[in-house]
């Protein structure tokens, strides 16, 4: 059967939430090891609440909303969106650690972009840093790097932004089975559970306007301050 337009976005899609790509999201918990550490999550009902929260208060009204922002501006040309989305996102971390997942992952993802689609980090992507940001090397935050390679897959933003909100929660799923710990049958209901509020937390995203984005979880910051010298630890964040 031939390969439709549709089918090739999809598998890009699907390639863009797998846990194999290499951008080091397996080895952060968001905060989660020091709930964990802390003991406000310790099992799997919990652990379920917890990420769950953390979806609907966080990742839809941060980073998915700002990576349906960053989508427009890319597939518009609009670099000083793209700078002005991006230094957004730098400024709503309230953690180093926080800061340097944002980084890292960013510039692993535009890395990963270099070896299978060079022309998109070598066009717009590789000018952006010159519309009004501070920074001498190119760089991006991970939900605007995000947004450039999802474009390159041709899918409607929401598509696009439910494949985002799916490569978090395996990630955030194995996070909590290794810290908590938990069985594998407890994570795949985790995930179970997350897959089935994605769809919701993303339509929320893509509705907020502008002044209503927003990135207010204080106690996620408190406990990720603390993770930062926590003494015993398997993630860096």
């Amino acid at each position: 059967m031939a390969t439709t337009t549709t089918d090739a976005a999809l598998l890009q899609l699907i390639w863009l939430a797998s846990p194999a790509l290499p951008v080091g999201g397996f080895s952060y918990s968001e905060g989660l090891e020091a709930a964990v550490n802390c003991e406000r999550v310790h099992d799997e009902a919990t652990a379920a609440a917890w990420l769950a929260d953390q979806l609907h208060l966080c990742l839809s009204r941060a980073d998915l909303a700002v990576m349906a922002d960053a989508m427009h501006a890319w597939r518009n040309g609009d670099l000083s969106r793209i700078a002005e989305l991006d230094r957004w996102v730098l400024r709503t971390r309230e953690t180093s650690e926080m800061r340097q997942q944002t980084e890292q992952m960013g510039r692993s993802l535009l890395e990963w972009l270099r070896t299978v689609r060079p022309l998109l980090v070598e066009g717009p992507a590789a000018r952006w840093a010159s519309i009004g940001s501070a920074r001498t090397e190119i760089g991006l935050t991970y939900p605007v790097a995000f947004a450039l390679a999802a474009c390159a897959s041709g899918a409607p933003a929401r598509d696009c932004l439910l494949s985002f909100a799916f490569g978090w929660a395996e990630n955030m799923t194995q996070a909590a089975i290794k810290s908590v710990p938990l069985g594998q049958s407890a994570g795949q209901r985790i995930l179970l559970r997350l897959a089935a509020e994605i769809p919701a937390a993303v339509d929320n995203a893509l509705a907020l306007r502008e002044d209503e984005r927003q990135a207010f979880s204080p106690m996620l910051a408190i406990l990720s301050a603390q993770h930062e010298t926590q003494y015993s630890r398997l993630f860096r964040s």
